[in-house]
């Protein structure tokens, strides 16, 4: 009897049953996983290492253990020793033997994730919170006891007119030797015009800052020279607390259930950070070290886990958080490698599930300054929705899940190459043109195409307005097992693993409820807010970017608007967090927004539930879609009972 076991590999995502005593890596193989292999499973190019993440997943159902790999043998230990990697295994030696949650480190994977994180041009005021003075101090005199940071003192009053100053610590060491190197001329850096952080010898006019967007599934990163603001370099990378729980709730309930598991995700995202810092630093020629700012921006569980405090309070109503308000805190306690006098501050939160970085999309996008009713959207695991203009502000978080991640779809994966990203259906013979990222044969297929793929299988009448396959349609890229129909988007000869690529009823269903979770979120402020339609409608985050607007509403997930009038904004958390790291008023300027917006939990809202159901129609069961009338499908009812047993006769 062939016993298999549950085997899920991230950040790809990838997931499916495994038999006993395959390898790993190929197990990575037939999963649509591409692992660095160069001797072909040898033990001799030590390429293909991976991390076992051990614990209780409850999101998966599975119990990831040590002892679901086989036992390191002698060749693979001496192969890890010459590698220096403690927590690692080689995957064309490790055997499955139980469940398991594999993670391929950046190093390791075949094709590297597709990270669309890119700022977005914009016009910001410069007014940094950080500012640089040169100084000419006293030289010190016999008898006169004042201290060297006391003529500094001095020498800002007259100079600048900076009357109360303090100095932080690893700044006051470095004050006399400046003061000796640069005979008595010195540069100050200043933070708010009232802490000097650093001191250095002479005139330097250099000085730097770090956006950073720390979001659910990816980190975007934007150092830019605060003299100028010019971005002078971008980095992204995946969330490695992903591996943990692809959701938030699953993350927060992975710090519940398994003891240290607060620590390992506080750990991962500081590791990623820290790597965001010497990229960007070695891209613009400088030293990490000179990077004396920080705005970071996420949602409240990313911010929790970044500041090392137990987010499971956010787990459950009311929902609480350790604090909303925006905070400084220094990079040194957070054990980031930045400036040593350095500072990140944290924009504010709304509330419990909606945080600094919907903040920042609002200071971004300033919908409070117009005066169309704007919908903005910010597409991704836990979409977060913004409903307003110049007189009123209402927000929601609307918890999507990871489906248009990837995630629960049956061949699901993230925006990588190989994912299937574009799609179009022949409205006659049904069969399906699709782009590849990169090109070549799919192995999956993204979010993105997920979409598109659903939204054309409806318009050409292969799914019924219930997200049902018509059982009326026979043709030959339709399979049924039972009631249960699949679309077959990729032939044999199209894919990587030779096997034909299937959009189950399953993976419809789990976009359905997806987009319905939306869609109910921004129903529910349009009813608070009391208007029946907006006038515009943002898709901001780096998902947001890559949907087609026309299939986005023909799937409902989205309003009826003129089409016209949606347009993507990119990553406007990460636009908005590089404007408060530009300009320090619109940091005050966030702290009074979160007091003005009305935030509708939709967790607990009563009117939720019923918007969600009627939402799972396509586009939707009761709302009109004029703009887009002309494309829709003549809905159908669902054949009975005994209309299908003819069919079948």
């Amino acid at each position: 009897m062939t016993i298999e076991y549950q085997v899920i590999f991230m950040p790809s995502g990838r997931r499916g049953q495994i038999e006993e005593g395959t390898a790993v890596l190929e197990a990575a193989r037939q999963l649509g996983v591409q692992i660095e292999s160069v001797c072909g499973g040898n033990l001799a190019c030590r390429k293909c290492h991976v991390r076992l993440e051990t614990g209780q997943f409850a999101k998966h159902g599975i119990h990831s253990k040590a002892d679901h790999l086989s036992p390191i043998g002698e060749a693979e230990q001496a192969a890890l020793e010459r590698m220096r990697i403690k927590d690692g295994r080689l995957s064309c030696t490790a055997q499955i033997q139980g469940d398991v949650l594999i993670v391929v480190p950046e190093e390791s994977q075949g094709q590297k994730q597709t990270i669309r994180k890119e700022a977005t041009k914009r016009e910001i005021t410069l007014d940094p919170a950080i500012r640089q003075l040169v100084v000419s101090v006293q030289t010190a005199e016999l008898g006169e006891h004042r201290g060297e940071w006391g003529r500094v003192q001095d020498a800002l009053r007259k100079e600048w007119g900076i009357e109360t100053a303090v100095i932080d610590l690893p700044a006051l060491r470095r004050l006399q030797p400046a003061l000796r190197d640069g005979k008595r001329r010195i540069t100050l850096t200043l933070r708010q015009n009232r802490e000097v952080i650093d001191v250095q010898a002479g005139r330097v006019e250099t000085t730097y800052g770090l956006a950073v967007d720390i979001g659910s599934t990816t980190v975007a990163g934007h150092l830019c020279d605060l003299r100028t603001g010019d971005i002078l370099a971008t980095e992204s990378l995946m969330n490695p607390q992903v591996a943990y729980g692809e959701d938030l709730m699953s993350r927060i309930s992975y710090t519940t259930l398994n003891k240290g598991g607060l620590s390992r995700l506080h750990k991962g995202i500081i590791t990623a950070l820290n790597k965001i810092i010497l990229r960007t630093a070695k891209r613009a020629g400088i030293k990490a070290g000179q990077i004396q700012e920080a705005v970071f921006v996420g949602n409240t569980t990313m911010t929790h886990i970044l500041l090392n405090i137990h987010p499971e309070a956010l787990g459950g109503a009311p929902f609480a958080l350790a604090n909303r308000d925006g905070m400084d805190v220094k990079a040194r306690d957070l054990g980031l490698r930045m400036g040593a006098g350095a500072t990140v501050h944290i924009l504010p939160s709304e509330a419990g599930h909606v945080g600094a970085d919907n903040v920042g999309v609002l200071i971004a996008e300033e919908p409070y300054n117009q005066d169309e009713v704007t919908l903005i959207v910010d597409v991704g695991t836990n979409a977060e929705i913004v409903l307003g203009n110049r007189e009123w502000l209402y927000s929601a978080s609307s918890p999507t899940g990871p489906a248009f991640e990837g995630a629960q779809i049956e061949h699901g994966m993230r925006a990588a190459p190989g994912a299937i990203e574009r799609v179009r259906i022949d409205p006659v013979t049904k069969a399906a043109a699709f782009e590849v990222i990169g090109g070549g044969k799919a192995a999956g297929i993204c979010g993105s195409g997920i979409i598109e793929v659903v939204a054309e299988l409806y318009l050409t009448g292969v799914l019924m307005a219930n997200g049902r396959f018509d059982p009326a349609y026979t043709g030959e890229r339709i399979m049924w097992d039972g009631r249960k129909g699949a679309y077959i988007l990729a032939l044999a000869d199209q894919t990587t693993n030779g096997e034909p690529l299937l959009i189950t009823q399953d993976d419809v269903r789990n976009i359905q409820l997806a987009k319905a979770a939306l869609y109910a979120g921004a129903k529910l402020l349009m009813m608070r807010a009391g208007v029946t339609a907006v006038d515009k409608i943002v898709l901001a985050g780096a998902f947001g970017s890559y949907i087609d607007p026309k299939y986005a509403m023909v799937l409902g997930l989205i309003p009826d608007c003129d089409l016209e009038k949606v347009t993507a904004v990119g990553n406007a958390a990460g636009d908005g967090a590089r404007i408060a790291l530009l300009n320090r008023q619109k940091r005050i300027e966030a702290q009074k927004l979160v007091q003005r917006v009305n935030y509708v939990e939709t967790a607990v809202d009563p009117d939720f539930q019923e918007a969600f159901v009627k939402a799972i129609h396509l586009p939707h069961a009761e709302d009109p879609f004029t703009h887009i009338a002309a494309l829709l499908p003549t809905k159908k009812a669902a054949p009975t009972r005994q209309r299908r047993r003819r069919r079948r006769q």
